[in-house]
């Protein structure tokens, strides 16, 4: 993210959070109370500015602290061991299950501890990573991850106490005396409060369910996603059951992000530890401690990637032999068109469609393709790799169409008349007509007696 475009991200978040804390009080509660001091005014926004300075400050450090990076040569002075891993010591690492290494970033290229990942904003791994805030301007990591829930726990507080501030002003106005209305402009700002704080507590209480969830499950947001990830797996039938390593119970998982002392988890404090290992749960198999996260085994025996020596080929590297490249053939100028194409605006079977009327393009399939002269019968289109379609006859097409409707019994009633013998009633040469030599306006209605 470009720092200018970080710095008025910053600038609009403290635009939200200072304008109803202070317009809520200068426009609305201190008119309420007639513009001087009281003792119930005082109880009334003492708890309210202290909620807002709490929630600025931890704003702040949510900005300004360092979520925590690799030190230089951290693997250097590791120490790890697979036999006997030291559960409630905090010794244990998260290792490679089958190198037995730690685990290594190939965008920083170097080992990276357990829980971090590389963040693509800040271009370098972070300390037990839980998302990159573009609200903060800043990775939220292990030394400001518990900065950051506190920011969210007062947004929700200092938002649901400026609401019922706010609301008390209105529920006193309704069935009082006319002079305790609010005024023109205070009515404006109660409506404007409502609308800036109503939309902020309803994303940002929704957001903080989500985060103090995983709280509570000592897991990050990276590691849900590696959490369904590795559900999915186990619902496809790919890998077993395992156990997510780092799920101390409520009580311990949230002290070891806001601190051990309960009195103090409301209070900006620096998480125990160094981030760089974290103390893993009691399990029975210890190799499963290792395992995390868990990958799609079908994957691990895959070649890697490698491009074909020539474009053109087959799916499993053999060449394709009607692909090769047609077009350094010299193409034959004035050639006799083989098939006549139309260009009118106007259907062949439309009752002022004159076929010689319009101007024709020849049509010659050799024009835009060729024959290979070692695979006959298959005609390559240039610079492609389909098989070349030759024109549609649309007169040919209709014709067929409408000797198959008239054919078919039942759609057309067809007027044949009855034809008129050379004899007569009775038998008598002579005495009938020709209907081959009278018209048809010439012969009489009734035939005589």
């Amino acid at each position: 993210m470009h720092p200018l475009l970080g710095r008025l991200i910053i600038s609009f978040v403290l635009f939200l959070i200072l304008f109803p804390v202070l317009t809520s009080q200068a426009f609305i509660i201190w008119p309420w109370y007639g513009r001087e001091w009281s003792v119930d005014l005082v109880i009334l926004l003492v708890p309210f500015n202290v909620l807002a300075f709490m929630l600025l400050w931890n704003y702040y450090l949510c900005i300004v602290t360092e979520p925590g990076r690799v030190p230089d040569g951290w693997a250097s002075t590791l120490r790890i061991s697979l036999s006997e891993p030291d559960f409630l010591s905090g010794e244990a690492y998260e290792v490679k299950k089958l190198t037995g290494g730690p685990r290594y970033c190939r965008n920083c290229e170097r080992h990276k501890p357990p829980r971090s990942h590389h963040c693509r904003q800040c271009n370098r791994c972070v300390l037990r990573m839980d998302h990159h805030c573009p609200w903060v301007n800043n990775c939220i990591g292990y030394f400001n991850h518990g900065h950051f829930l506190q920011f969210l726990l007062y947004v929700d507080v200092t938002c649901s106490y400026h609401l019922s501030m706010v609301t008390l002003r209105v529920m006193s106005s309704i069935g009082r005396r006319y002079y305790d209305d609010p005024s023109g402009l205070e009515l404006m700002f109660i409506i404007l409060n409502y609308v800036f704080v109503i939309p902020v507590i309803i994303a940002v209480g929704a957001f903080s369910i989500y985060h103090f969830h995983g709280l509570m499950g000592n897991t990050t947001t990276i590691e849900r996603w590696e959490k369904d990830k590795a559900a999915t797996l186990k619902r496809h039938g790919k890998i077993q059951e395992v156990k997510f390593p780092y799920n101390l119970g409520v009580r311990r998982n949230i002290a070891s992000v806001l601190g051990k002392n309960p009195l103090l988890w409301c209070y900006p404090t620096v998480p125990p530890g160094t981030g760089l290992k974290y103390q893993l749960s009691v399990g029975d198999d210890s190799d499963a401690q290792h395992a995390w996260p868990p990958r799609d085994p079908t994957l691990e025996n895959q070649p890697p990637f490698r491009l074909p020596d020539s474009p053109w080929t087959y799916e499993n590297g053999d060449v394709n032999p009607t692909l090769r490249p047609t077009n350094t053939r010299l193409r034959p100028i004035n050639r006799p068109p083989t098939d006549q194409a139309y260009t009118s605006a106007l259907p062949p079977y439309h009752p002022d469609f004159q076929s010689d009327a319009y101007p024709t393009r020849s049509y010659s399939p050799d024009s835009d393709a060729s024959y290979e002269d070692d695979h006959p019968g298959v005609r390559v289109r240039r610079g492609s790799e389909g098989y070349e379609v030759g024109p549609i006859n649309r007169e040919e097409i209709l014709r067929e169409y409408i000797q198959g409707e008239v054919q078919r019994v039942g759609r057309y009633h067809v007027y044949e008349p009855d034809t008129i013998s050379d004899h007569g009633a009775d038998g008598e040469p002579g005495l009938g007509w020709d209907t081959d030599m009278v018209s048809d306006d010439d012969r009489p209605l009734e035939l005589p007696n």
